[in-house]
């Protein structure tokens, strides 16, 4: 029987703990460490910065306006941005991170109780450990990660969902329907700027019975910074991202014209970074891009961060929106389901490769 050992790989964390050096299947393409290795070029400008309060109108149409231009810029130029002013309490910020912690400091076994691993060899997209391994050859990622549907809500898998601490439900609950209620708000903002007739365009898009994951990040400390990557350069591939990153702790990078920036981390503020996805990209034709971006390690510190996912449901076609056609600006991706896309975003990932890239109208 063949030795399928190489599909199952350690936690990292577990890994992380035991080795002086990173195994070689961690290890970056050689033609990848070129060029400085995996430093980055410090942001020409700080990082845009939206009132959510301000682009919404609540302020008054002139506020609004000045607010929707600093937003068109961001999306044109790094398709990412900081919202604030957003009506999430401080207090559910500040306590979402110290329940992520005592979640991966939890023992080992208790952590494997929601083990992505169904029976422990078949990988599913819910539950603590790594992504899915497809061939011998591929890089791994150094990160573990915990990963939950948590919309729709009647489709929620609690099983996969820890016990441990025991704030961490409730705590999650609440935060899925705030940053739901922040993602809508954005969503406005965007159709507003695209000039679409309802302010809901774009949040129909989603349907009905449109996806959102949570995904906690857990980067240990890497003896090898320089050639060992958190995450591999990719593009999300649902509508939007919240990302609650890692106060303290700086590892994010975005790819802008050929080069590396490093997005610093946000200290003491209450701003969540949003980011544009591949669903989004294609819906817009391209107005506005999702930005490829990657995680690094350090070795000297752990680093966690909380990624909320929007998807449109499953099985719903993704296409550019009608609205947004015409002769001299025809459709410039080819229409896919969402399912597949999904799909087929994993296995492109695992290749390094983007998988908007496969469908783009030539």
């Amino acid at each position: 029987m063949a030795d399928d050992s190489w599909r199952l790989p350690s936690t990292v964390q577990e890994l992380a703990a035991a080795v002086e050096e990173p195994p070689t299947r961690y290890l970056i393409p050689e033609e990848d460490r070129l060029g400085g290795h995996l430093a980055s070029a410090e942001m020409p400008d700080p990082v845009p910065v939206i009132d959510l309060f301000r682009v919404s109108g609540s302020h008054g149409a002139a506020e609004a306006e000045q607010e929707a231009a600093k937003l068109r810029s961001a999306l044109h130029s790094w398709g990412f941005f900081l919202v604030t002013n957003h009506g999430m309490e401080t207090s559910l910020m500040d306590a979402m991170a110290p329940a992520s912690r005592a979640f991966f400091q939890l023992p080992l076994e208790g952590k494997q109780d929601h083990s992505i691993l169904k029976d422990g060899k078949h990988w599913r997209l819910e539950g603590y450990g790594n992504d899915d391994v497809n061939a011998q050859d591929q890089i791994l990622d150094w990160s573990d990660r915990l990963q939950l549907r948590v919309e729709p809500q009647d489709e929620r898998n609690l099983a996969c969902w820890p016990k441990q601490p025991e704030s961490f439900r409730d705590l999650l609950h609440e935060y899925t329907v705030s940053c739901g209620r922040i993602k809508d708000g954005i969503l406005r903002a965007m159709a507003r700027l695209l000039e679409l007739d309802e302010d809901d365009c774009l949040i129909d898009e989603l349907g009905d019975r449109g996806s959102t994951y949570a995904r906690f990040n857990y980067y240990p400390p890497c003896p090898r910074p320089d050639l060992v990557l958190g995450i591999r350069p990719h593009c999300d591939v649902g509508v939007l991202t919240l990302l609650l990153m890692d106060r303290d702790v700086a590892g994010l990078q975005v790819l802008r014209d050929g080069t590396w920036y490093g997005v610093p981390p946000v200290g003491h503020g209450y701003g969540l970074l949003v980011n544009i996805g591949v669903s989004l990209e294609i819906m817009t034709n391209g107005i506005f891009r999702s930005p490829v971006h990657r995680a690094v390690t350090n070795s000297e510190q752990e680093r966690i961060s909380l990624a909320m996912f929007y998807a449109a449901d499953l099985e719903k076609e993704i296409e550019p929106m009608a609205q947004l056609l015409d002769e001299k600006q025809p459709a410039r991706y080819k229409r896919v389901k969402c399912r597949d896309l999904l799909a087929a975003h994993r296995e492109y990932f695992a290749r390094r490769e983007r998988v908007v890239e496969s469908l783009k109208i030539q």
